[in-house]
């Protein structure tokens, strides 16, 4: 889970998974949120360095977990 209210403009941009639902867990980058939901680019036709140009998802911060600065995991292995 992450805090919303903890998020700063240094979160822009950091990997999260995504592990709600019915779905496989997926991996994604943090655009942007408000006081409910963080919006997350979880398809940006591999490229990720230009994700802030795709539309992020609201997604529950319930349902997220931060990954480290490379999109990596023990916890998960993640294909794309």
């Amino acid at each position: 889970m992450i805090d919303v209210k903890s998020l700063t403009e240094e979160d822009v941009g950091r990997w999260v998974v995504y592990e709600g639902g019915f779905c496989l867990p997926q991996k994604g980058r943090i655009k942007s949120w408000n006081d409910k939901y963080i919006f997350v680019v979880y398809k940006c036709n591999g490229e990720w360095d230009r994700y802030q140009d795709y539309t992020g998802v609201a997604t529950d911060p319930k349902d997220l977990e931060f990954l480290d600065e490379k999109g990596n995991t023990t916890l998960y292995l993640l294909s794309w």
